[in-house]
This record gives structure tokens, sequence and C-alpha cells, in this order.
């Protein structure tokens, strides 16, 4: 297996990427390439280290979990069994439609794919954020207690573009979210929320398809890279909310245009 170095500087990426609306998987290509470390096990490290990631989403929202498990009497908050229905609404299009087209969604796991929809991503960010403009700070959910189970759905079916390599989870969840009436900041929080069951998901699949490329050695790795992820993926949450405050999407999408040429770049190479 590679270097404990090597995990650690992949696990920092993915974890200041993973929760940010800029493709996770685009940045990964570019980290992996310049350390040389690429293939199936690569691949794989890349996916289940998200692991990492979400535990980051579990110690910064235990609050809301603990409450999903033991609601307080009379709670019709995001608690309890409407909580834990609107993850389900939310999870359930994108678990169904990544099941379902598993083997296509790799295949357009190419470089001109992948750069076209960190494109196409971004352009649609700077449409959202033109048309939501003017009525922003009038959008009438304004906290995850106040999501409603269409809207859960709805964000859910959005989360749906993320399977196109490149789109970014974040983005999509985000933009749709935005788009059904969410405020920017409650979207995100809610994005950070939503991963939990989906990314856990595809990470317990992804390694249990390729279980036979590891062995105990690899052990330390994993932890390295999950360890690592898991502390920047903290940093990166707070400070992405405390920006969505006062600032729009529009610099994360003129980001994606720029970072698109070098992943096209690094995926030919």
């Amino acid at each position: 297996m590679e270097s404990l170095f090597t995990a650690a500087i992949l696990g920092l990426v993915e974890g200041l990427t993973e929760f940010l609306p800029i493709s996770s998987s685009g940045h990964l290509v570019i980290a992996s390439s310049l350390l040389g470390f690429e293939g199936p096990k690569a691949a794989t490290f890349g996916v289940v280290i998200q692991v990492g990631a979400i535990l980051a989403v579990l110690t910064l929202y235990w609050r809301r979990f603990y409450g999903l498990l033991c609601p307080k009497p009379g709670s019709s908050s995001f608690s309890g069994l409407r909580g834990i229905l609107l993850l389900i609404l939310t999870t359930l299009p994108g678990a169904t439609l990544g099941l379902t087209l598993h083997g296509f969604i790799k295949t357009l796991f190419t470089p001109l794919s992948v750069s076209a929809a960190l494109v196409v991503g971004g352009i649609l960010m700077l449409v959202v954020e033109k048309v939501m403009a003017e009525c922003q700070n009038d959008q009438p959910t304004a906290t995850l207690d106040q999501l409603t189970m269409k809207q859960a759905f709805g964000i859910g079916c959005f989360q749906c573009l993320a399977l196109w390599p490149g789109f970014s989870r974040s983005a999509s969840t985000i933009m749709g979210g935005m788009i059904l009436g969410v405020r920017r900041e409650t979207a995100a929080e809610y994005s950070f929320v939503a991963a939990v069951p989906i990314i856990m998901g595809a990470a317990g699949y992804d390694l249990l398809k390729s279980f036979a490329l590891f062995s105990g050695a690899d052990i330390p790795f994993f932890l390295v890279g999950s360890g690592v992820a898991f502390l920047s993926a903290i940093v990166a949450m707070r400070s992405f909310i405390t920006i969505l405050k006062s600032n729009t999407l529009r610099p994360f999408a003129f980001y994606r245009f720029f970072i698109a040429v070098p992943v096209y770049w690094f995926m030919v190479s």
C-alpha cells in the first residue's frame, strides 16, 4: 500500500471538498494523480474515506441525529419518525437510480464527462443564484425544522444530478433546496445531514464489491485517511455555513470553471 503521507493528503482533500459545491471526486483525481496513487484500490479508497467526513457530520450535528432516535414527546420538527422519513424521501431517488444505473455511471467517469459536469454545475449555480437573488431573504423555510416532505423528496430528486461524476452532491442538493424555497445556509445544513445515509450506503457497497483488493495491512492507510478527512471536514463545514450567511454560491461556481481544465488534464494523463 502507499505511504501514510499519501493517505493524509487524500484525506485532507476529501474532507475540505466533500461538503463544498466543487466536486470532491474532481479534486481527488488531481491529488491522486500528483501522488501517483491510481487504479481500482485508489478509487475505492476515495469512496471509503468519505466515512471520515460523515463522522464529522455526526459530530457537529449529533443533537439532530440524537433527536431522530430519541425525539421529544409531541415534537413535530426534524426529529423522530418525521425526521427519519424526511431523510428517507431525500435518499430514495438517488439510491434507487444509483443502484439501477451503477454500471452506466462508472462509464461517465471520463475526463470530458467530469470536466463537463463541473462546468454545467457551475453554470446552473449562477442561474439559480440569479433567479433566487431577490427572494432568498423571503424563503419560507429558514430552519431544518420547517422542512416539508415535498421539499425533502424534491431535494432527493435534485441529488440525482450528483450521479454524474463531477457534478457534486452538495451543489445539487443546495441548489435543489433553494429552488424549493429553502434558505441557502439551511439548504447547506440539510445537505450535510442528508449526506450521511447516501454516502454510508455508497461507501459500504463499493467496499463490499472491492473487498478482495485489500488486506489487514491496508487498515492504517484507511484510518489515517479517514481521520484526516474527519478533522478537515469539520473545518470546511463550519467555514462554509459562515460564508453562506453573507455570500452567494457564485465564487464556488467560478472556481468550478477554473478547476475543470486541470481535472481534464490530470484524468487524461
